[in-house]
């Protein structure tokens, strides 16, 4: 463990124009107080309210992870070691009970083992997603980046605004030809184009929440799939680079990639992480101004799609669960009679966006942290 469902963003929302550990960690309260101080103001005219410390929006559900929760905030070093012991644990009891089932097919207890596999199984998928979640927040707090809280907590008067945008910190994480794309993105779901004046950014503009909810979650999956073609990219050029004087019988790189077995492509990994380090600086120099956007326009509606869709059912419920915890998770929501209309600036919106971009690139990561020690289950 070292630091170790296909919209893209073609759909304009209508909007109504008017791992190393942290130096650090903040004790707080509770056990699932753990960001380090911000604030957030949200408020119209006089009135607002602050926030000297943030809550993330979704809470650890289990006991394995409110524990871990209690590490990362107390023991920040020790916390990718605690999340590889206990996804080692997990994986074993999971293991144990489907041995279990699997040997007593045959007797009458069969119904009662496998029954308690589907159980276990359950009970694991749901310690794996607070875990996720967990890991995820540890790579916003690396840049210094907080997740916004529940809406609910900060809305007033109908009126939202986020301080800090940390639209630097947020836009940071990613190479030129990546933030190209994403400031496209978000030039296109909010509806104001990327270099806007200060005054601009600063103008309100009404929303309703439901809307606010899907750019969000649509974000999130941009997100995911810029980091998987994005890592798709540079693997294919590292391979290509490597491959330049070795006789493949006209195989492509992706080609030969995708023929490996699991244990092969592990070992293959392994070798291009020193490959890697040898070109990427000269790569990064090399590379002309939107390659990944050639690289992706290039995919075949196969390539498309694996690279767009969300690979395990954790992120799936995760998703599902932190824009829910985020946004509200009302029924009446969703109708346009009682759905609420926000008042906010662009800022906050862009905020939002980049937030959500950032978090899909995240759980990319993750969920490849997390599949070295622990199976996921396919989506």
């Amino acid at each position: 463990m070292d630091h170790c469902l296909s919209p893209l963003s073609t759909v304009k929302l209508c909007i109504t124009p008017a791992f190393a550990p942290p130096r650090s960690a903040v004790q707080s309260p509770t056990a699932n107080r753990f960001f380090r101080p911000l604030t957030v103001v949200a408020g119209a005219g006089a009135g607002h309210c602050e926030f000297s410390s943030l809550n993330s929006p979704l809470d650890p559900r289990t006991r394995p992870g409110k524990d871990l929760c209690t590490v990362l905030q107390n023991h920040p070093r020790l916390f990718h070691l605690s999340v590889a012991q206990e996804l080692k644990k997990l994986a074993d009891d999971r293991e144990l009970a489907l041995s279990r089932a699997s040997l007593s097919a045959a007797s009458h207890e069969a119904c009662l083992h496998r029954r308690i596999a589907q159980l276990k199984e359950q009970e694991c998928e749901t310690v794996v997603e607070d875990f996720m979640y967990l890991l995820v927040f540890y790579k916003f707090s690396e840049i210094k980046v907080h997740l916004v809280p529940k809406l609910s907590r900060c809305i007033y008067n109908r009126r939202l605004e986020i301080w800090p945008s940390k639209d630097w910190e947020l836009e940071s994480l990613y190479s030129m030809d990546v933030l190209e794309m994403i400031r496209e993105h978000v030039s296109t779901v909010i509806g104001l184009r990327a270099k806007s004046s200060v005054t601009d950014n600063w103008a309100m503009t009404k929303i309703t929440r439901q809307t606010l909810g899907q750019a969000y979650v649509a974000s999130i999956l941009y997100g995911y799939f810029l980091k998987s073609a994005s890592s798709r990219h540079s693997l294919d050029h590292i391979l290509t680079l490597e491959s330049q004087d070795l006789p493949l019988n006209h195989r492509t790189s992706l080609q030969f990639l995708e023929m490996c077995p699991n244990g092969n492509k592990n070992l293959l990994f392994g070798r291009i992480g020193n490959i890697q380090t040898k070109f990427q600086g000269s790569s990064r120099q090399e590379k002309t101004h939107g390659e990944l956007r050639c690289y992706v326009m290039g995919f075949d509606p196969d390539t498309l799609q694996r690279c767009a869709k969300l690979r395990s059912k954790v992120a799936v419920n995760l998703i599902k669960n932190h824009c829910c915890a985020l946004f509200g998770d009302d029924e009446s929501m969703g109708s346009p009679e009682t759905d609420e209309v926000i008042l906010t600036s662009y800022s906050s919106l862009k905020r939002l966006v980049l937030e959500a971009v950032a978090f899909g690139s995240f759980l990319w990561d993750t969920e490849e942290c997390i599949g070295t020690v622990y199976k996921l289950k396919e989506n």
